[in-house]
């Protein structure tokens, strides 16, 4: 096999491995409803991220819709999958009438839910579970500020409570941002 051949055997591995699931088409979507753009869980930590500075958009549930691809329950679950504490859900309608709650963290864990107009699950196994690693990687920009918005916060309570020398949170704050 050529070196072109090779190239293009890889081009497309690499574009199937983010496929989007086709039983959820973007192109068929017809309503997007943000439900609850920002909510935490247990695993919120505010010293590292504050789930109110990340905040579920349209765009953001499309994104995943397009390159969300699936995983298996235990996976998902896995103690090594990462994770912020953070999600925001929003209610998918489709042109043939198919509707999901989804689900998306920042750091691309997704999951979905197949729903009736009522909201009440459809099906045997209605959950379906998905990574989207380019949701992750679109999300860690806007999740820099809030860390950063985290660390400004923790700092100064520090400084308050006399942890740290007055003064030294803006110096910690200036170096990490450097």
């Amino acid at each position: 096999m050529n070196k072109i051949g090779i190239l293009v055997i890889a081009l497309l591995t690499a574009a199937t491995a983010h496929a989007a699931d086709k039983r959820y088409p973007v192109a068929r979507v017809q309503k997007v409803e943000i439900t609850i753009p920002s909510a935490h869980s247990a695993w919120e930590n505010k010293d590292f991220l504050d789930c109110n500075d990340v905040v579920l958009t349209e765009k953001d549930v499309l994104f995943a819709l397009r390159h969300m691809r699936r995983v298996s329950e235990k996976s998902f679950f896995s103690e090594e999958t990462a994770r912020t504490g953070c999600e925001g859900e929003a209610r998918v309608v489709f042109a043939n009438g198919k509707i999901i709650l989804i689900g998306v963290e920042p750091t691309g864990r997704i999951s979905t839910l197949d729903v009736d107009a009522q909201s009440k699950p459809v099906g045997r196994r209605p959950n379906s579970f998905y990574e989207c690693e380019p949701c992750a990687a679109r999300m860690d920009m806007i999740l820099q500020g809030a860390r950063n918005r985290a660390d400004e916060r923790r700092l100064k309570r520090l400084e308050a409570e006399g942890k740290i020398p007055p003064g030294e949170a803006e110096v910690r704050l200036k170096r990490s941002r450097e």
